[in-house]
C-alpha cells in the first residue's frame, strides 16, 4: 500500500485531527502486518504550486499498475487533473477528513474539483457517517464505494482540572471568535481558558481573536498557547474541566473523544458522532447552535454556576469514556475495506 500524505503530517507547528488520523492509520496497519510506504508531498494543499502538482503526478506514475494507493483528501481533492488520469491503472482510495466545501472560505470551484476526484476513485473513506451521507448526496457517489472508518482513541488518565479548554487550529470554521465573545459575556464569573492550536493556518483570523481578547480585557484569563504536543498537551488536558469546541462545522471532532477519554465533558456547537451518549443515554456535554454567542455564553454560565450541571455532565463523560473504541479497532475496519478482495472494486 502506498499512502500519500500532506507534507506537514509530522509538523509539530501544524497538528490537526487529519494528520493524527493519517499517522495512526499508517502505524496501526503496519502493526497488523500490512506494508505501508508513505509518500509525504509538501504543498499548499488544496491549492498546490506547479512543483507540488508535479511531485504528486510523479508519485502516482511511479506506482505499479494495480497498486493500492491511499491519498489524503486534502492532497487529492483539489487536483483531479493530476489524480484522475491515474485512476484507471491504480486502486485509488481517497481519505476525506472534511469536504473542501465545508471549509469556511473555500472557493466554490473546489467543490467541483472534489467531485471529479471522488467520482474517479475506487473508494472513499471518511471518519463519520454524516460526512459519508453528505458525500454520497452532494457528489452523487455510489453508496457502496463510500466507507466510514471512525477514529480511535488512546486510553488516558482522568482529569481533575477546572479550566476551560479549546483545542483547535485558530481558523474561522473553528469559531474561537465566538468563544471569546461568549467568555466576555461571563466575565463576571471565575474561570480561565486556554486556546490550544496552530495560529499560522489563518493569520488574519488569529490576529482577530487576539484583538478580541485584548478588547474585552481578557488577556489575563484567556491564554493562546499555539500548538501543543506530547506532555505539554497532556498537561493542558489535565488542567481542563470542560472542552469547548465552538466550530461552525465539524466532520467528527477527534478532540471530543480525546477529552472524553479523560472524563472531560464537552460544550460544542456541532453535535458530531464523537460526542455520543453515556450508557444511560444521557449526553456527555452540551450542544448549542453554531455561531450563537448568546447560547454559548448561556451554556458556559450554566456550567460555571451549577454544581449539579457539572456533576451530571462529568458522570456522563466518564460513562462515555468506557465505550470509546481503540485505534486497533479503527485499523481493523480500515484493513477490511482496503485489503478484502471486493473492497474498493468498482461496481
Amino acid at each position: 500500500m502506498i499512502f500519500i500524505l500532506p507534507g506537514d503530517v509530522d509538523d509539530p507547528e501544524l497538528p490537526s485531527g487529519g494528520n493524527v488520523y493519517d499517522r495512526r492509520i499508517s502505524r496501526e496497519l503496519t502493526a497488523l502486518g500490512r506494508p505501508v510506504r508513505e509518500v509525504a508531498i509538501a504543498g499548499s494543499w488544496p491549492h498546490p504550486s506547479p512543483a507540488a502538482r508535479a511531485a504528486l503526478d510523479r508519485a502516482l506514475a511511479a506506482a505499479d499498475p494495480g497498486s493500492l494507493v491511499v491519498i489524503d483528501g486534502l492532497v487529492a481533492c483539489g487536483v483531479p487533473d493530476v489524480v484522475v488520469p491515474h485512476a484507471a491503472r491504480l486502486r485509488l482510495v481517497v481519505l476525506v477528513h472534511m469536504p473542501l466545501a465545508d471549509e469556511t472560505g473555500a472557493h466554490a470551484e473546489l467543490d467541483d474539483l472534489e467531485r471529479s476526484t471522488l467520482r474517479a476513485a475506487s473508494a472513499v473513506v471518511t471518519p463519520s457517517a454524516r460526512t459519508a451521507a453528505r458525500l454520497v448526496r452532494h457528489h452523487g457517489l455510489p453508496r457502496d464505494r463510500v466507507h466510514v472508518v471512525t477514529p480511535g482513541t488512546d486510553p488516558a488518565p482522568l482529569s481533575a482540572g477546572e479550566e476551560l479548554l479549546c483545542v483547535a487550529s485558530l481558523t474561522p470554521h473553528k469559531g474561537q471568535d465566538v468563544l471569546v465573545e461568549a467568555l466576555a459575556a461571563v466575565a463576571d464569573l471565575d474561570w480561565a481558558c486556554r486556546l490550544v492550536g496552530p495560529v499560522h493556518r489563518s493569520p488574519a483570523f488569529a490576529a482577530r481573536v487576539r484583538d478580541l481578547v485584548a478588547r474585552h480585557g481578557l488577556t489575563a484569563r484567556v491564554t493562546i498557547t499555539g500548538p501543543l504536543t506530547g506532555t505539554a498537551l497532556e498537561d493542558a488536558y489535565a488542567r481542563a474541566g470542560l472542552l469547548v469546541l465552538p466550530s461552525r462545522s465539524e466532520t467528527y471532532g477527534m478532540v471530543v473523544t480525546e477529552a472524553l477519554a479523560r472524563g472531560i465533558p464537552v460544550l460544542t456547537s456541532v453535535e458530531t458522532e464523537a460526542l455520543g451518549r453515556a450508557a444511560d443515554g444521557s449526553p456527555p456535554g452540551i450542544v448549542v447552535p453554531p455561531g450563537d454567542v448568546d447560547a454559548l455564553a448561556g451554556a458556559l454560565r450554566s456550567w460555571l454556576t451549577s454544581a449539579g450541571t457539572r456533576s451530571a455532565l462529568r458522570r456522563a463523560a466518564r460513562s462515555r469514556r468506557d465505550g470509546l473504541l481503540p485505534w486497533g479497532t479503527t485499523a481493523r475496519v480500515m484493513d477490511r475495506i482496503l485489503f478484502e478482495p471486493e473492497a474498493g472494486a468498482r461496481p
